[in-house]
């Protein structure tokens, strides 16, 4: 195989690797399992979930504490997603699903958004350096609970339907005024 197959197939490879991480994210979430969750992050990496910036670590600590005392069953479905790689770096926009089976309150919540992320490979090995989560609809409107966390992810970051949208942000990256903040509630 010449040079050009070398690439398309390191390509093809670095594609599916970085689709079978997002699935595994969203599995490892859905199953509560801390040790599938943690396959699709570099330690570094950093989440911002709107109501939650911080590590894999502590993003687990927080949102699987939640998960598991506000639902008895969730699922993210994973939807159309792009990929742009550039050497050992890569940018995604991720659509996604989001359905529960709530404890208290609404019997049901489903919602949709997109995942923005920032792909890193290292030693051979991609997973995200940076995620920014991006609700962009909730058949609950009318919930105290979507109304409050819709407020907190308009701080991730620009969710509009054109090119100033943050998606197209390149290199992404995180405010370091949003991350200092976040930093400094875990203190």
């Amino acid at each position: 195989m010449g040079q050009e197959g070398n690439e398309r197939l390191d390509y093809l490879m670095s594609r599916m690797d970085i689709l079978d991480c997002i699935n595994r994210i969203a599995r490892g979430v859905d199953r509560l399992d801390r040790d599938i969750f943690r396959t699709g992050y570099h330690d570094d990496a950093i989440l911002d979930f709107g109501t939650h910036i911080g590590t894999p670590d502590q993003h687990m600590d927080f949102f699987f504490d939640l998960h598991a005392k506000m639902q008895t069953a969730t699922a993210h479905t994973i939807c159309n997603h792009t990929c742009e790689i550039d050497g050992d770096v890569a940018h995604t926009e991720t659509y996604y699903i989001y359905g529960s089976e709530n404890t208290s309150g609404t019997p049901v919540t489903v919602a949709g958004g997109r995942y923005v992320d920032r792909f890193e490979r290292r030693k051979g090995r991609w997973a995200i350096s940076l995620r920014k989560c991006v609700p962009t609809w909730n058949m609950t409107p009318d919930s105290d609970v979507s109304k409050q966390i819709a407020e907190a992810f308009r701080l991730v970051g620009n969710n509009v339907r054109d090119r100033s949208d943050m998606s197209y942000q390149r290199p992404s990256t995180l405010s370091p005024d949003r991350l200092a903040a976040a930093q400094a509630q875990d203190e």
